[in-house]
Order: structure tokens, then C-alpha cells, then sequence
């Protein structure tokens, strides 16, 4: 499954008896491999996770998608372990796996009974440094992966669009790449490709694992070392900065496509959590985000689409734990009998009150109340909680910064929410998508309709 990157709006205000959350625990093998684990006895069950820092942004012309192939080919079997014998056995265990890759990520879990995680290690532990790439295997996957494109994007109008949509507004950030590569890529992937960037990119000093659920921390590291001890490190090369180019003015494109509705998408350059000269700024562009698209009460959803009534939909995102700077992005589909220049006009002029309006103190307030509830009931789940440490250690930051979120979120105020926009929400860093939809084939269901599944395809 190819995920575009994972946006964590978790704004939050204190909250009496809201519990601490519990300590994580993080151990780092001799041969590199970080090691995060956190308690959660509410169930006897547990996550876990290996995260590998390697995705998209990694790749180069000619082999973009190979991220995403490998994640394919990761179930296809080791010397140990035949293909399918992987899946055969979480399932007879009672279990449930999968992976993802990101611009940023390549990451494989397992949910389990706590007490069968020395199964999930063992298996997880052959495959990264053992894993039988075969051409017979790779020719079913690669048309797997070539029949999944063509599914999930090419036939997709909105996903096609996004792609142009991020291939204009990037001039030379590896952002710029679709996570499931460019058509031609794909298709000219090959083993060897393949065997150069498992060779590359899959060792333990290349990984963290994450483990959450009722386990106790110091028998996760005994059997972490049993498990994954052995396995050889590796030699990384270096990662260069991809820094993206100053924008110089306005960017627009049209995408005509055969479609049942208009879209848009507008997104301006920002730097992430990571990139940001000052943290300040990521935190209040996450505030920014929520602002006009943090629940029924937020501006887009009280103004455009029940009071103008110009938005059938209209939405905000921000991703603050990016390896690189990203988009802030602002998207819609405007009703019947309105225009997308209508639409545009209506989500530039909330974009203007952001910077030229001092937002109200009760409306930041209920702001970062409306979002507390999601992050209260996101926190519930095991598997969200391994995500958020996942994503932090393996993007550059540290899973500490997790735990500053509330904390940071909870310092913005309405002046660092308005200078942001004044700085970063203008013309100069802005990209502009239509989708004009053209006519449908006789007879042809509407895209937008065709049912999308999730998960790894095998």
C-alpha cells in the first residue's frame, strides 16, 4: 500500500484526567538496530513494527517506485521461509500483518497475541537480510504492482491529478515522485534493481523496530537480541539534503481527465517539523490547518460548505513530521451550478483572513478542543500509538518529540498562527490544480465511484 505520508493533526489543550501516557523504552542493539518499546496492558495483544529509512524521496529517475516493489517483494520469501509462508504463519497464529511505503518510509507490522511476538521477530529478522529475490517471483509481482497503478492513480482522476499536481508544485524535492513511481520506471524495474536496493537500504542500522502492547520492555530486548542480534549492519550510504528550490511566483496547471466532478487543489511551500528554522512556525502552521479544517465547527466547513454553500467539500493539511519540506494544502469540490474559479476565489479569501484577520481567542480555544477528541481516541489504539514513534525516529526527529506535541501545540497563540500565514500562506509559494473533468465513456462508471481497497496487494 503506498501512503502519502501520514498527517498527524493532533492539536490539544490540557484536559483534567487525561492520563500521562506511559514511558517508552529504547534499546539499540551492537549492530545498530534501535529498539522502541512502549507498555499497554489494556489488552493482551501487541504491535509490532519495523520501520526502515527508505521511501520514495530516496529514489532517482529511471528506478522511481523500486520502494514500493520491494515492499511487494518482502512477502515473496526467504531460503527459511517459501513464499506465502510469511502470512501463512501470522495467520495461523491468530494474526494480522501488512506494510506501507511512504516519501520517507518503508515499514512492515504484525498485530498478535502478546505472548506469539517471538514469531513476529523471527520472521521479521530472516526477511531483512535474507530475503530470495527470484525473477519468477518478481515477473507476478511486477505486473501486481503495474495492475495496482493503473487501479489506484491512472484510472483514478483525483489521484492522477495529484500527481501532476506535486510533480509542478516540487521543482527538484524527491517529493516531486510518485510513491508508486512514474509508469516507465515501474515498468523497467528490474531483479537486479531490485537486489541493489534490499543490498542498500535493509539492515538493522537502517531500521527501528516498535513495539507496543502488553509486553514488559527488558523481555522485548531479549528477544530482539535473539532475533535480530546476529543480523550483520551495514554500510549507509549518505543521504544528500534535496533541498527544494526557492518558488519564484505563482504555479498553475489544469488536468483534463474523464471524471464525474471538478476539483482543486491549492498548496503552498512550508517547511516540516524538521526543516523548520524555527519549530514555532510547524506548530502554528498545524494550528493553521485545524483553524480551517478541524471539525464541523472549523471555517471551511461553516462557511463554505453550509453557509455560501459554494463547497460540496473542502479540506486542509499539513504533514509537521516530514523528512523534507512539504505542502500546506488546501483542496475542494465546489456544488452543482458552482465554478472551481468560484471555489478558489472562496478558499484564497479564507487563506487572506488567516493572515490579515487576528483569529478570536474562544475560536482558537475550541480549535484545539475539537482535535483533542480525535487525539484521545487515536491514542486507544496500539497500532497508532507504534505509528507515531515510527514515524518520528524514522523521519529524523526523535520519538521525544511526540511527546512534546501537546505541549507545543498548546503554546500557539492567534499572533504565531497569523504571522505564519503572513509568511509562508502568499502567492510566491503557491501551486494551483483544476481538474476539468471530461466526458465519461458510455456507459462507464464514474471514477470517483470505483471502489478503492486498502492494504498490501498480493
Amino acid at each position: 500500500m503506498s501512503l502519502r505520508g501520514l498527517r498527524m493533526l493532533l492539536l490539544a489543550v490540557p484536559l483534567p484526567g487525561l492520563a500521562a501516557e506511559p514511558p517508552v523504552h529504547e534499546f539499540t542493539l551492537d549492530n545498530g538496530l534501535k529498539i522502541l518499546v512502549q507498555e499497554d496492558h489494556r489488552a493482551p495483544a501487541v504491535v509490532s513494527q519495523v520501520w526502515y529509512k527508505v521511501g520514495a524521496s530516496n529514489e532517482y529517475g529511471g528506478i522511481t517506485g523500486i520502494s514500493h516493489m520491494l515492499e511487494h517483494m518482502m512477502f515473496k520469501g526467504t531460503q527459511k521461509h517459501p513464499p506465502g509462508e510469511f502470512s501463512r504463519i501470522i495467520a495461523a497464529n491468530g494474526g494480522r500483518e501488512n506494510a506501507f511505503t511512504g516519501q520517507d518510509y518503508t515499514a512492515y507490522f504484525q498485530t498478535l497475541e502478546a505472548s506469539r511476538l517471538p514469531i513476529s521477530f523471527e520472521l521479521e529478522a530472516d526477511r531483512m537480510r535474507n530475503l530470495k529475490l527470484v525473477e519468477a517471483e518478481f515477473a507476478k509481482e511486477h505486473q501486481v504492482v503495474l495492475e495496482e497503478r493503473r487501479l489506484r492513480t491512472d484510472d483514478q482522476p483525483r489521484a492522477k491529478m495529484q500527481e501532476h499536481f506535486e510533480s509542478v508544485a516540487y521543482s527538484n524535492s524527491p517529493y516531486r515522485n510518485p510513491v508508486v513511481g512514474w509508469p516507465d520506471d515501474v515498468a523497467g524495474l528490474t531483479l537486479d534493481d531490485l537486489k541493489h536496493w534490499y543490498g542498500r537500504w535493509y539492515a538493522p542500522n537502517n531500521a527501528t523496530l516498535v513495539v507496543v502492547g502488553d509486553v514488559k520492555p527488558e523481555e522485548v530486548l531479549k528477544q530482539a537480541r535473539k532475533f535480530f542480534g546476529p543480523l550483520k549492519r551495514s554500510e549507509l550510504p549518505p543521504v544528500k539534503p534535496q533541498t527544494e528550490v526557492e518558488q519564484l511566483g505563482l504555479r498553475r496547471l489544469a488536468v483534463s481527465v474523464p471524471a464525474k466532478l471538478p476539483h482543486l487543489v491549492l498548496g503552498y511551500k512550508t517547511p516540516s517539523l524538521r526543516t523548520a528554522a524555527d519549530e514555532a512556525d510547524a506548530y502554528a502552521l498545524e494550528v493553521a490547518a485545524g483553524i480551517l479544517d478541524g471539525g464541523n465547527s472549523a471555517r471551511f466547513s461553516s462557511r463554505l460548505v453550509r453557509g455560501q454553500q459554494i463547497a460540496a467539500a473542502a479540506g486542509a493539511g499539513y504533514d509537521l513530521y516530514a523528512r523534507l519540506a512539504n505542502l500546506f494544502t488546501l483542496e475542494g469540490t465546489p456544488v452543482q451550478g458552482k465554478s472551481l474559479a468560484e471555489l478558489e476565489a472562496a478558499l484564497l479569501e479564507e487563506v487572506r483572513k488567516l493572515r490579515d484577520e487576528p483569529i478570536a481567542a474562544d475560536e482558537l480555544q475550541r480549535v484545539k478542543a475539537q482535535v483533542l477528541a480525535s487525539h484521545v481516541y487515536q491514542l486507544d489504539s496500539m497500532f497508532y500509538q507504534a505509528m507515531q514513534l515510527g514515524t518520528a525516529e524514522t523521519v529524523g526527529l526523535s520519538w521525544r518529540k511526540v511527546r512534546e506535541y501537546v505541549d507545543r501545540v498548546n503554546a500557539v497563540t492567534a499572533e504565531q498562527v497569523q504571522a505564519v500565514a503572513r509568511k509562508y500562506l502568499v502567492d510566491e509559494r503557491l501551486t494551483i490544480a483544476h481538474l476539468n473533468p471530461l466526458p465519461l465513456p458510455e456507459g462507464a462508471p464514474a471514477p470517483e465511484d470505483a471502489a478503492m481497497g486498502g492494504g498490501h496487494v498480493r
